[in-house]
């Protein structure tokens, strides 16, 4: 399946409908709500994966939400190769109930309503404010979410229509 990004994003729950696709979004949805650390994976220049944390939090439309500089490594590879893989959930082995493997194209904007909607006081220690010049934020469009839990061995799949 070719990934495509769902102008409306109802998505699909492999295995699921109705009601178990409902449950298994808002259990994706209370995954990614919190920030937190995540690592991104990206594709080089020359093709070799790369992988760092980041910040991120997901929205209610499963979007993930990250900041950085646009005179970043990722943001040249996103530029480059928009599609990336997210991991998150998993904080401690000991109090991991599940973590997802999210993939998604990313795109990286400097809109205001953007800026100022991750904008947080944290911030400050990398840009002079909102309207800095160099601050962006990436977002990932996720078209595939695989929820997983440390009883089950197959996850549960989400994909965007």
């Amino acid at each position: 399946m070719a990934p495509g990004i769902a102008a409306k994003r109802t998505g699909s729950a492999v295995g699921y409908k109705g009601d178990k696709m409902d449950e298994l979004k808002e259990k994706i949805r209370a995954a990614i709500k919190t920030p937190q650390l995540m690592p991104l994976a990206t594709v080089t220049e020359d093709g070799k994966p790369w992988v760092r944390y980041v910040m991120g939090f997901g929205s209610d439309d499963l979007r993930i939400r990250l900041v950085t500089s646009l005179q970043t490594r990722k943001v040249a590879q996103i530029k480059g190769n928009p599609y990336v893989h997210l991991t998150c959930g998993a904080a401690s082995p000991a109090e991991t109930e599940c973590y997802l493997q999210i993939s998604g194209k990313a795109e990286v904007t400097t809109d205001e309503t953007e800026r100022n909607l991750c904008w947080n006081d944290n911030l400050k220690a990398y840009f002079s404010g909102p309207d800095d010049p160099t601050y962006c934020v990436i977002i990932v469009n996720t078209y595939r979410i695989e929820y997983n839990t440390m009883t089950e061995m197959t996850p549960k799949v989400w994909e965007a229509d």
